[in-house]
């Protein structure tokens, strides 16, 4: 089915009688050209990572933010943790309210 022609699908999907969807041309031709520009940019990228390579002092610069990143995300989710479990065991209906 990969192989047949855009109006062998439409046919099949439609029938003979069925009109053409309206303006199908000119959305098939933008997928196209999004769908070109997408590898473009895919194959811009990987040359850019062959030709240019990456140090290893880059690399562990890299790997020291992201260690860096999950252990702030990992204290700052113990600290919600313990204030939650602070406000939890307190029982808030009892307290007057401020005016």
């Amino acid at each position: 089915m990969h192989n047949d022609s855009l109006e062998t699908l439409l046919l099949r999907h439609y029938g003979g009688s069925a009109a053409t969807p309206p303006e199908l041309e000119q959305r098939l031709v933008a997928s196209v050209r999004r769908e070109a520009a997408e590898v473009r940019k895919q194959q811009r990228i990987a040359t850019r990572l062959r030709t240019y390579p990456v140090s290893r002092r880059r690399v562990m610069r890299l790997v020291a933010m992201g260690s860096v990143g999950v252990g702030i995300l990992s204290a700052g989710m113990e600290g919600l943790r313990t204030l939650e479990d602070a406000l939890v065991g307190q029982d808030i209906t009892q307290r007057p309210a401020l005016s």
